[in-house]
Formats: C-alpha cells, structure tokens, sequence
C-alpha cells in the first residue's frame, strides 16, 4: 500500500469535519469578496487554464479570493496533473523538494501524487530532488487540496513541490523541468503557485506594496518581480512559486489576468496589520 501524508492544519487552516469544510468552502464561493457562488464544474472544457496564483491562508481570511481561481479552473474542464507549489516554511528538507509518491490526505478523502511526473521533473532539474521531508508540516500545499477535492471529488493527481530558494534561476529551471516533463509524458498539467502577499503591515501600505509585484506579474517580468520584492521589502511569502509559474507563462506565451485581489482586511474588519492575497490566472495561447 502506497504512503500517505496525512493533513497536519485541519482543524487550524480549516474545518477538520468534512461537513464543515464543505460548508467553508461554500461560503467561500458565496461570500461577497467571492465569485458569489460555487461553481458547476465541467469535465471537458477548453483546457486554456496553465496556472493560477492562489493565496494559502486560513479560509475564513483568503478563502473568498482562493474561490476566484477554483471556481475559474471548475469550468476548464479537468486536467490530469494539478502541480501545486509550495513555499518552505519550515525550513525542512531539500532545497526544491518533489514528493516522491503515494497519497495526500484531507478530510474530504485522498487524492494521489504523479510519482512518474515527479520522476521526470527531477530528471531535467538541476536542482529538484524526491523528498518528503519539506512537506512534513508544510501548510502551504495542502491548504489547497480540500478546493481541489470540493470542484474535482479524486479525478485529478496532484505534484506537490516545496520551493525553499526563491530565485529567478532556480525559478527558470523549475519551470523548464515542469515543461519537459509535461511534454515527456503527454501530461495535461495545470501549474498552482501558493502564495500569500505583503504580511502584517496597514491595509494601505499593503495594498501599495501589492499593487507593485502584481503589476509585474501581469507584465509576465520575472526579473522586476523580484527586483520589486527585495527593494520595496514586500514580504510575499511564494516568491519562488510565482517566479516560476511566470517562466512557464513566458514559455508557452501564455497571458496573465488578475482575478481577485483583496486584503485580510478585507474580510475581517480590522485594517491595522493585514495580509494580502490575490488569485492571478494565466492562459494558455491559442
């Protein structure tokens, strides 16, 4: 019997019960900073969708803007291998960490890892290697597989990869690797990078700070996103996730489009510390 990594922020992240995550993740689609309601997921459509950024955070904070990406990907039709990347918050494991195979699981059941996709990723890195242990407690994966779950059930296989070097040369060879492999294998992929923005600073100063590294993400400029990240001191959390995302978009001439931006703030009220979040969709070219 293959492994399974069982969720280690349900409970904390979101419901552990699964009628309460489902219910969450409802609301999230129904809230008002939401698309306004779940959507009707379809399993062919026109399979435009490459990627999305997607925040991380705790539903009742990110959950309403996360909902823009799913409920955009719901009408894509389903593809074969969602690749989910990470950010290392731990400071575990690998510098790029590829979960090697077996099953994740949530409390709305289990979805299986492409271990040959995975395989094929690390054949053409230089830098990606199999390894469990960044994903240990890693909360920035898993939070997305209950949305996942909610608008696919177990039709799809996930590649979970934890990025700890937030570079745009590792971000290249990722993204490089991501695209051989794909091909290698015939794969239908679509490429999610996790990430949170601008942390704990006024719902002002946030959203300025934002505003600057998603107007390069839309200009598809991986080297002024980074540039604009260390010189405005914007504390995105899956710099490294997005950078790559971005060198796949560039690579298959993809377009980017700003779906939800929003700030916990937002959602709570309180505007004195917040965090930023944003669902940023790339298309294919057709």
């Amino acid at each position: 019997m293959s492994s399974v990594r069982r969720p280690v922020v349900a409970g904390y992240f979101y419901p552990s019960r699964r009628e309460d995550l489902i219910k969450l993740i409802e609301w999230s689609f129904r809230h008002k900073l939401g698309p306004g309601e779940p959507p009707s997921p379809v399993d062919r459509g026109e399979h435009l969708s490459l990627g999305y950024v997607v925040p991380h955070a705790g539903y009742m904070y990110s959950g309403p803007v996360a909902a823009h990406a799913y409920y955009d990907l719901a009408r894509d039709g389903v593809p074969q291998t969602v690749i989910i990347l990470g950010t290392n918050h731990t400071g575990l494991g690998e510098p790029v960490s590829v979960y090697p195979e077996g099953r994740w699981e949530t409390p709305l059941g289990y979805l299986e890892v492409d271990s040959e996709l995975g395989k094929s990723v690390t054949k053409y890195s230089e830098i990606a290697s199999l390894d469990r242990d960044a994903h240990l407690e890693e909360h920035s994966i898993e939070v997305q597989l209950p949305f996942l779950q909610y608008i696919f059930a177990d039709k799809v296989r996930i590649l979970p990869i934890v990025v700890g070097i937030h570079t745009p040369d590792v971000a290249g060879d990722l993204a490089d690797s991501i695209l051989k492999a794909s091909s290698e294998l015939g794969r239908d992929v679509v490429v999610l990078a996790s990430s949170d923005f601008n942390h704990y600073e006024p719902h002002e100063v946030t959203v300025k700070k934002d505003e600057a590294a998603i107007s390069k993400i839309l200009e598809l400029d991986t080297q002024g996103f980074y540039r604009a990240i260390i010189e405005r001191n914007i504390s995105i959390c899956g710099p490294g996730g997005i950078m790559t995302l971005i060198e796949v978009a560039k690579r298959l001439q993809g377009k980017p489009a700003l779906l939800k931006y929003a700030t916990s703030g937002d959602v709570s009220g309180n505007k004195a510390a917040v965090v930023g979040y944003a669902s940023i969709k790339f298309t294919r070219s057709r």
